[in-house]
């Protein structure tokens, strides 16, 4: 027996960040489950390698390179947006920036500047345009990627902990305000995951060692363990929940 709870067959798809680590495996899942999906992050060359990985394995994608911390590049992909497929039923916002790591007092402006930016204001106005474009033709589905650092502030993760946390309100604003136009918005909150983005977490020994020791499965995750959650929040299967913020953290936060 069969179900299409998570088909996503004819659906047009964004994901930021999708270069690499979480955005790409998210990619990749919702290419597997029929979407058509736009893989955006800021070098067009890492963009291209996971859409020829995503239409090599017989889904379809394309690439185009955004900076969402650069308004001049939101603008431009949401007019090619606009102009090739006039459609978007799927956002995910998953780009995100930590250039600090370090005591809070120490953070200086071009680190909050840079953070604020790209995991704030870059969201905000992603959300916006993508939010657009939904309500034009009825509707879709906005996720999220925050952090557990919204909810327990990372050791020397400020400022980062303070834009996670951003993003959890901002979920809410954006399920509460949209959702009369058929526009559901929620969040996905990893815990410790193996990626890039998480390498000072992984390089530095005490840090990881004390961060599993709170982690009631006793590991980190892989990556491909988040995209799981973002299919059930794009799909259908999803379709009646709206603001939430759904922490994946192998019961770190309990």
């Amino acid at each position: 027996m069969t179900t299409d709870l998570f088909n996503l067959n004819g659906k047009i798809a964004l994901v930021t960040g999708a270069s690499r680590g979480i955005g790409e495996e998210i990619a990749k899942l919702l290419a597997e489950q029929g979407a058509h999906v736009i893989v955006s992050s800021r070098k067009i060359e890492d963009c291209s390698r996971v859409s020829d990985e995503i239409n090599e394995a017989g889904g379809s994608a394309e690439s185009f390179a955004c900076n969402i911390g650069n308004m001049d590049d939101i603008t431009a992909i949401f007019d090619h947006i606009r102009g090739t497929h006039n459609r978007l039923d799927i956002l995910v916002n998953n780009a995100a920036t930590n250039p600090y790591f370090g005591h809070v007092l120490d953070t200086d402006l071009g680190a909050y500047n840079k953070t604020v930016e790209v995991n704030v204001r870059g969201y905000f106005f992603m959300s916006i345009e993508g939010g657009k474009l939904m309500r034009e033709n009825g509707g879709g589905a906005i996720v999220n990627t925050a952090s557990v650092n919204a909810l327990q502030p990372g050791p020397g993760q400020g400022i980062y902990s303070i834009t996670k946390a951003a993003v959890v309100n901002m979920t809410k604003t954006f399920a509460k305000e949209c959702a009369q136009f058929g526009i559901r918005c929620n969040a996905l909150l990893p815990g410790l995951t193996k990626t890039k983005f998480a390498g000072a977490l992984f390089t530095n020994d005490d840090i990881y060692k004390h961060a599993v020791q709170t982690i009631p499965m006793g590991r980190h995750a892989e990556p491909r363990e988040m995209a799981g959650t973002v299919l059930y929040l794009v799909s259908e299967a999803g379709s009646f929940t709206n603001g939430e913020c759904i922490v994946v953290d192998g019961g770190m936060t309990i």
